[in-house]
């Protein structure tokens, strides 16, 4: 995530000290100043891994001692606020600071080995596999990998090589055909070609640029718009990444926008993915505050940041801050550009969201899905979440559906109820699959201190890829004891199923190598195997019922 490069080609030598691992302002502390403002509107609760040092947690962790656990605790609603929290939900707190305390210690080897796991899967698949890099090696003639080209994939793309979309449909070579064009685009539920193309998608956002754009216009024969490499002010890099397509470049159907996910390495990733830090905006309810600044929506260490972006009025909410009528303009003007208010980086939310705007004109017929697959998904239903927030009720009109993969949770209960008459209305638009064990989709915690619940319909497949529609994924936090051991046996299962996937499937499903390992680990960590795009393709492929009932 250094500078100027994407993430599959940023520097090893990037600084993490000021992240989300524990980073402070300036001044040595976090400055709050103007948090939770507007008279009390906005309120906002930081769960700070690194408040209290070692003893605190031990303290607060084995005697329960709330003194100790408020160190870790930063809230808008002051001290009894603070004081209660710690008392009440001690676990769930004591979970998330040693989980980023954890990821934290180990970010700079994680870093470091998803460098060498680069290198090496592409040297291998540049060079024909070991065998052909030994003879490269021999006689002289080693491809050497290069971040930013065409022919470097991701961790995630040699997981799964699969490009090609459903049965081979590559949608504009059936241009010709009115019934297959209309199939992709119409608004109908049980579109298994579009739920493809969705985790296809999601899974190409995690390559860079060229890559991209080689699938979408060389594979797919559709047109691609722009990659977009944004910038997260909290974490000071180019961390959050977005790519858009259309079906064609003239008078087009679909426009698609897919954001990229957590990356298997990305200390800062997996650190937001256990963040429980919620800001509450006035109407929608309470939302997760990395995912917002992965939006580019704000930055905690001076929380005024995030009601600046989501204010409506942004005029109105400068001038009664004490700012004079030209910056305000100013500021009011910055929503159009590409760039948010506190920073001249090109920042996810604005730069999609003026993209998007022009294409709708530009394509008067055409509607818009929104896809991701982990962090990702977060970032596509929170796209157009603010868009509600901000009252863009015209290109809301175009949205044709979101379908993440699985996703975090993002909000509380009131989201929920706010964005239903949104996404509901008049046919549900917004579907979040799940498979089986996947912890990321269980986190953060859905707890009555941190309140995060999901909404939309969730398509739930189990290790036989059965579907199951429902309103929550069973072991919705993940822990639960009576779901241990099953877990364990499910993971034993995947691996065998791996291994004979290309027999019972037909070679279209056969896993490499470096799959097959991951579902090794799967056999210690059985959630984090279970969260690889393969067995989300594979349910979207192979789901035994109709999609929906």
């Amino acid at each position: 995530m250094a500078g100027e490069s994407s993430r599959n080609g940023r520097g090893i030598d990037r600084d993490r000290k000021s992240r989300d691992l524990g980073g402070t302002s300036a001044g040595g502390h976090r400055d709050f100043a103007g948090g939770g403002g507007g008279g009390g509107a906005f309120q906002y609760l930081i769960v700070n891994p690194h408040g209290g040092g070692v003893r605190d947690l031990l303290k607060y962790g084995v005697r329960g001692d709330a003194r100790s656990g408020v160190k870790f605790l930063e809230s808008s609603k002051g001290g009894e606020f603070v004081g209660a929290v710690a008392s009440d939900h001690r676990w769930v707190i004591v979970v998330s600071v040693i989980a980023r305390r954890l990821i934290a210690f180990f970010g700079r080897p994680m870093q470091w080995t998803g460098f060498l796991v680069d290198i090496v899967l592409n040297l291998l698949s540049e060079n024909g596999n070991f065998l052909g890099l030994l003879s490269n090696l021999i006689g002289g003639n080693v491809v050497v990998p290069r971040r930013d080209s065409d022919t470097f994939i991701s961790i995630i793309g040699h997981l799964d090589g699969r490009i090609d979309l459903y049965k081979g449909m590559n949608v504009p070579d059936q241009h010709g055909d009115a019934a297959f064009e209309e199939s992709i685009v119409r608004v109908e539920l049980g579109n298994r070609a579009l739920m493809d193309l969705c985790i296809m998608a999601s899974k190409l956002a995690y390559e860079n640029e060229k890559v991209v754009r080689n699938v979408v216009v060389q594979r797919w024969k559709m047109h691609f718009v722009d990659f977009y490499n944004c910038w997260n002010d909290y974490q000071k890099a180019r961390s959050t990444q977005v790519f858009i397509l259309c079906d064609k470049p003239v008078d087009a159907n679909l426009i698609l926008i897919g954001f990229r996910g957590t990356e298997p390495f990305d200390a800062d990733d997996w650190c937001t993915d256990f963040n429980y830090s919620w800001y509450e905006i006035p109407k929608l309810g309470k939302v997760h505050m990395g995912f917002l600044e992965a939006l580019g929506l704000g930055n905690r260490t001076n929380t005024v940041t995030f009601q600046e972006n989501l204010q409506l009025d942004k005029k109105k909410f400068a001038l009664a801050n004490g700012a004079n009528a030209s910056d305000s303009e100013a500021l009011a003007s910055t929503s159009n550009d590409g760039f948010g208010p506190q920073t001249a980086e090109m920042t996810a939310y604005y730069a999609v969201r003026s993209k998007l705007k022009n294409l709708l004109e530009e394509h008067k017929k055409a509607k818009f899905v929104v896809t991701g697959h982990s962090l990702g998904g977060a970032l596509a239903i929170l796209f157009p979440t603010v868009l509600v927030l901000h009252e863009e009720m015209e290109v809301m009109r175009r949205l044709l559906g979101v379908y993440t993969f699985g996703q975090p949770r993002v909000g509380d209960r009131q989201l929920q109820r706010f964005m239903e008459k949104h996404l509901d209305y008049p046919y549900p638009k917004y579907f979040r699959v799940v498979y089986c064990n996947d912890v990321v989709p269980r986190l953060p915690y859905d707890d009555r201190t941190f309140l995060y619940k999901h909404f939309g319909i969730c398509l739930y497949y189990d290790s036989w890829y059965t579907e199951q529609k429902m309103e929550e994924e069973p072991n919705r936090n993940y822990f639960g004891p009576r779901y241990l051991i099953p877990k364990y046996l499910n993971a034993f299962w995947e691996l065998i199923r791996g291994l004979t996937m290309g027999y019972t499937h037909g070679p279209e499903y056969k896993e490499g190598w470096f799959s097959i390992l991951v579902r090794v680990v799967g056999l210690v960590l059985p959630g984090l195997s279970a969260h690889s795009p393969t067995d989300y393709i594979n349910s979207v492929r192979l789901g035994k019922e109709p999609m929906f009932n």
